[in-house]
């Protein structure tokens, strides 16, 4: 079977400013998608949605049927309704895989996962990144170049407010002689997160055939091809200790 990947974008410096407009004309969402296809071929069915579709696209049929789902925002996290958060947190601890994408680290998703403030560094100009392999063996530093040559990025410097990772895959240094955490990998519940800071929406990083190499290579790691249950917690009546009843987290009547 195919990995189910929905592709969620913020949509909103595609509308609104300029230059994400010449650099990405089909969306920053949709290059990111695309790539994911070319890459992925038949092995990938590749779905896009925004902030702007109804529930920002991602009900729970939409998410029910995702095994993994790629994550861009950048100036409107708070416009995420916080039920759909929820909705989308669920999934995860149930098996769905996260790939939450630079200005992501912010999201609201994200930070719950975390548990931290998910803060860093940055220095928004025009410098080169080097994208390191630190862990030549994991999955997705498959076929990766040695460095990973960015021309032209927004700078992402350590300290990263985020728990140490399971896994360390790629360290990245810039011009300024910061360095950053750019890959890293998680476990929440029963699903796998993969953090990846390249991809300002100022610069053509997603037309990157090497970072749609990391991107494909990060859904096939997320992927996992087992039933998704979602975690249920028990909710006991007034008055009721002794015999819980059932609740999947949406409210109650």
């Amino acid at each position: 079977m195919p990995i189910r990947i929905l592709v969620w974008g913020e949509n909103h410096h595609e509308k609104h400013h300029e230059v994400p407009q010449l650099i990405y004309p089909d969306t920053m969402h949709g290059t990111i998608a695309a790539g994911l296809r070319r890459v992925l071929g038949d092995d990938a069915v590749v779905e896009t949605a925004t902030l702007d579709d109804p529930e920002h696209g991602l009900t729970e049929e939409r998410l029910a049927q995702t095994d993994v789902l790629f994550w861009w925002g950048h100036i409107r996290h708070d416009a995420v309704a916080d039920e759909v958060v929820d909705r989308v947190h669920r999934h995860v601890l149930a098996g769905m895989g996260f790939v939450p994408l630079h200005s992501a680290h912010f999201s609201k998703i994200f930070i719950r996962l975390m548990g931290t403030t998910c803060s860093l560094r940055w220095r928004q100009a025009q410098d080169r990144e080097l994208v390191w392999t630190i862990d030549p063996t994991h999955p997705i530093a498959d076929g990766v170049p040695q460095p990973l040559v960015i021309s032209a990025q927004e700078m992402y410097g350590e300290p990263f407010d985020v728990p140490a990772p399971d896994e360390l895959v790629f360290v990245s240094n810039f011009s300024g002689g910061e360095v950053f955490r750019s890959g890293m990998t998680y476990r929440r519940g029963h699903g796998r997160i993969f953090y990846f800071s390249p991809g300002d929406q100022d610069y053509p990083v997603y037309h990157d055939a090497a970072i749609q190499r990391v991107l494909a290579n990060a859904a096939r790691w997320a992927h996992q091809d087992r039933p998704r249950t979602l975690p249920r917690l028990a909710m006991y009546q007034e008055g009721d200790y002794e015999t819980p009843r059932e609740w999947n987290g949406e409210p109650q009547e």
